[in-house]
């Protein structure tokens, strides 16, 4: 007790300490109204704690009010306790661990192997994905009342542990009748870091490619200066970076990455918040390695932060052209804040703002809408900026590309096939068929392969709610209550004979974009991310764009000149 009321005490302190730097909030009153709330939440605990009928569990509790209180900001301000390590891995990229990506298998209720990390302890142990987990150590891994997210995160925690310790996975594998075979699997855990380069090449004989997957730990640029120097030595003399998927990490590592091919000494970040403490501006500290190699960097609507940092201070330093769609729009900045008994917040403390002045956060989570959430801000809001050379650029929605290249959206049933993992199951079970497949770049389902999937998707019976049946349905419904049905009632026939579920007319209608769902699916379980990366990159408009706008220098010019 005395513990708890210590942490509320001394939050209120840090609080309160914090407000008394604000010019803006400086007031008496707004002072009273921080150490009333708390005394109140302080006694409200005090009250609940003794009176309540059934004894609470104070640091659930608590810890429970904290996150409450934190939904109230956004999605970025969060609290971690003192034994919750997910914050030093956040930022390290490193934890002790077997290295495998796992998530929950709803046919089994258990949790699945999906991907053990290419050169890590659970592959090189032999774990495979589709691999069920059954036991870690001789505890068992049920599901009880847990939660989907909390039986993964369950099996995660018994997965983790000190680097040179044993850990005995008891799993249930695949075979190829579709049952399942347990065995045992000794892994000797290790220091599992994830990488942010997982692949990168030369994509003819003058253009090189590096993918970065994350900018989220210590020392990612190192791995993309390795890159880069491979790639100039193999002849590269123009570069295509890929940014798609890359949801950001620490701005400090996005500065080094941007200081590749800008100048020593150049201010390309700023950030500004509510206390003067939050104000800082980031430069270029070290010699370019290239200032002059045309540059393409890919982006797509879930490139965000750090990733944008990189994408849009090239943008507006005319420095590469950005192509593909515009990006997410995450403009806030985050510092870490150390509580009371080792605990931690990462709070939001400031907007950052790049060389033309735009701020890119797209939503503001300062304006509530009825239903709790936060919308975006509109184009119409927006405000003009403008490049090194005059080109205008837009602020308040994300990194719009120079060449936007539109992306259709996947099919509804590529969503329902995922959700009921048949294309897992189905790459499990051609795993087991075919010991070795083609190289990534050269992988491709047959018509036979095909067959066998969409035979496995009706023996399962498979089925999927088509949106557009349930709008027809709607729309009878309200016709028929307003008198109009008796006479469309043609029109709706023949509407309900085009718009009838019919499993092989939309295996069949989507077979392309289902095909390469299945084929990404199979080519990871043998290359890994690697080669999911690479496969990719066989259909990708993005990439072909790029080529043609780095193979052609008057339209490279062109596109980051003034207009």
């Amino acid at each position: 007790m005395k513990k708890i009321t210590g942490i509320i005490v001394s939050l209120a302190v840090v609080v309160l300490g914090c407000s008394l730097f604000t010019a803006s909030d400086n007031s008496d009153s707004r002072n009273f109204q921080i150490v009333k709330s708390l005394d109140v939440f302080n006694a409200v605990f005090k009250e609940l704690d003794m009176f309540y009928v059934d004894t609470i569990d104070p640091k659930e509790v608590v810890e429970y009010g904290i996150r409450a209180m934190l939904a109230k900001t956004d999605p970025y301000t969060e609290y971690y306790p003192e034994e919750d390590n997910t914050l030093k891995e956040m930022t390290s990229g490193k934890f002790g661990g077997v290295g495998s990506v796992i998530r929950y298998y709803s046919p089994r209720k258990r949790v699945v192997v999906v991907e053990p990390s290419e050169g890590n302890p659970a592959a090189e142990a032999g774990l495979k994905a589709g691999d069920v987990i059954l036991e870690i150590n001789g505890v068992e891994m049920v599901q009880e009342d847990r939660a989907p997210n909390e039986m993964t995160s369950y099996v995660s925690d018994h997965l983790r542990g000190e680097p040179g310790t044993t850990c005995i996975v008891k799993v249930d594998r695949p075979t190829s009748d579709s049952t399942y075979t347990p065995m045992e699997i000794r892994i000797t855990r290790g220091t599992i870091r994830t990488n942010p380069v997982p692949y990168y090449t030369m994509l003819n004989d003058s253009v090189g490619y590096i993918f970065i997957s994350t900018f989220s730990m210590e020392g990612c640029s190192k791995d993309v200066k390795k890159a880069l120097v491979e790639l100039k030595q193999q002849g590269a003399r123009s570069l295509v970076m890929d940014l798609r998927g890359n949801g950001g990490g620490l701005l400090s590592e996005a500065v080094e990455v941007l200081n590749f091919f800008v100048p020593k000494g150049l201010d390309v970040v700023m950030t500004r918040g509510k206390v003067k403490q939050a104000g800082h501006t980031y430069r270029t500290n070290n010699e370019p390695m290239d200032l002059e190699i045309p540059l393409a960097v890919l982006v797509d609507g879930v490139t965000a932060s750090a990733a944008e940092i990189v994408s849009g201070v090239l943008q507006d330093l005319d420095r590469a052209v950005v192509i593909g769609e515009r990006t997410y729009g995450k403009g806030l900045v985050q510092s870490l804040r150390n509580l009371p008994y080792n605990s931690t917040m990462k709070i939001t403390t400031a907007k950052y703002y790049i060389p033309s002045g735009r701020c890119v956060q797209a939503i503001d989570y300062s304006k509530k809408n009825v239903d709790g959430s936060s919308g975006r801000i509109p184009d119409s809001l927006t405000n003009v900026f403008h490049t090194a050379a005059g080109r205008e650029v837009r602020d308040g929605g994300g990194i719009r590309p120079d060449v936007e290249v539109k992306i259709d959206d996947l099919p509804n049933i590529i969503y329902y096939l995922l959700n009921d993992d048949l294309p897992f199951d189905y790459a499990t079970q051609y795993c087991i068929r075919h010991p070795q497949i083609a190289a990534a770049k050269d992988f491709t389902l047959t018509d036979a392969d095909y067959a066998e999937f969409k035979a496995m998707a009706k023996k399962r019976g498979f089925t999927y709610d088509r949106q557009s049946e349930a709008v027809l349905k709607s729309l009878k419904e309200i016709a028929e209550f307003e008198g109009y049905l008796e006479d469309a009632s043609e029109e709706f026939a023949a509407l309900e004979k085009k718009l009838t579920h019919n499993l092989d007319l939309e295996l069949d209608r989507f077979s392309k974009e289902i095909r390469k769902a299945l084929t990404e699916e199979i080519v990871k379980r043998y290359y890994y991310e690697r080669g999911g990366v690479e496969y990719a990159l066989k259909d990708s408009p993005e990439l072909e764009k790029a080529l043609e706008v780095l193979g052609t220098p008057e339209e490279y010019k062109r596109i980051l000149a003034h207009p």
